[in-house]
């Protein structure tokens, strides 16, 4: 009897523990006296639907007292089930009506599916935040390096939170328009002299346009010179025009050693024809002796010229010179 009655009470609890699970009295009494209207129905198909009751109904109660009109049970249950954080989407909505600005519903659960901190975004359009540029490295016309850095002032724009450019749009444009401003300069000491002529044209630009932001300001933080560009660059076309220079006497000398090689070569082909020739005299005297063309006194004459004319060269020659053997 007595096992009856322990089962029945563990029973009893299991079933008190399930009822008020999937009817949450209490935080029906809650809303209740909070000025919140929701029905112990609608709190059990919460939890059928897999839907925290107890976040709803809070946000319902901070909706409420912060006097929020457009935020309804059926919106933040959706919110909820479409995978949106409907606390930040309170927070952000209670924090925009005191700032009076003019935020609903639809267009911060939009936000939060953007997958943006529409929270985050709410505070930066009150408190604008201050975005450090990396150096940027600009040349102007002089040749010389300048290497900036510049402090954007940024407030959110929350009509083009959703498809609208983050922060690393702003600083790209940023740095583009403060190497056009340095590169359009003269010279490098006006850009020293007047840095804030930077500011001023890269704001002009309009560099907001299509961004979640609206761009408030642009200082220039800092402005360091760097290099001489100019004067590196001649120096680099000097050099590569010395070594197209040398490429080309290079070339030439080859050249000249080529035409070189092949005159000796021609000459060396002229030697050896005479070389060749003259071996053809004996044999041409031989054939005029047989032939009877030839007698012995031309020949012995014609043996007494060559050595007149060998003396002759002898003579002619500096001291010291041997005479040319024929």
């Amino acid at each position: 009897m007595e096992l009856l009655q322990i089962v029945l009470v563990a029973l009893l609890a299991i079933f008190v523990i399930i009822f008020f699970y999937y009817v949450p009295f209490m935080l029906w009494i809650n809303a209740v006296v909070s000025g919140v209207h929701v029905s112990l129905v609608q709190l059990f198909l919460m939890r059928i639907r897999k839907v925290p009751p107890t976040r709803i109904v809070n946000c319902l109660i901070e909706a409420h007292k912060a006097g929020l009109t457009d935020v309804k049970r059926d919106g933040l249950e959706a919110h909820f089930l479409a995978g949106g954080h409907i606390e930040r989407v309170v927070h952000a909505l209670v924090s925009a009506s005191k700032a009076n600005m003019a935020l609903t519903f639809q267009m911060a659960t939009a936000i939060d599916l953007a997958g943006r901190d529409v929270f985050e975004a709410v505070q930066m359009s009150v408190n604008p935040r201050v975005i450090d540029t990396p150096p940027v490295t600009a040349v102007a016309k002089d040749g010389i390096q300048l290497i900036a850095k510049a402090r954007v002032t940024v407030r959110a724009n929350i009509k083009q939170l959703v498809g609208g450019a983050g922060e690393d749009t702003i600083l790209a444009r940023v740095g583009e328009g403060i190497v056009s401003s340095i590169g359009s300069s003269d010279s490098h000491k006006m850009v020293l002299e007047n840095p804030d002529s930077i500011s001023k044209l890269v704001l002009s630009k309009g560099l907001d346009a299509g961004t979640a932001f609206e761009i408030l300001s642009i200082d220039i933080a800092d402005i360091d010179v760097g290099k001489n560009i100019g004067a590196q660059l001649q120096m680099d076309q000097a050099e590569a025009d010395k070594n197209i220079a040398q490429a080309k006497a290079e070339e030439r000398r080859a050249m000249a050693i080529a035409t070189e090689q092949e005159m000796k070569a021609k000459a060396q082909e002229a030697k050896a024809k005479v070389i060749e020739a003259e071996a053809l005299v004996p044999q041409a005297m031989a054939e005029a002796f047989r032939n009877g063309n030839l007698g012995i006194m031309d020949y012995y004459r014609m043996q007494n010229i060559q050595a007149d004319t060998t003396m002759r060269e002898a003579i002619g020659k500096p001291t010291g010179e041997p005479a040319k053997k024929k």
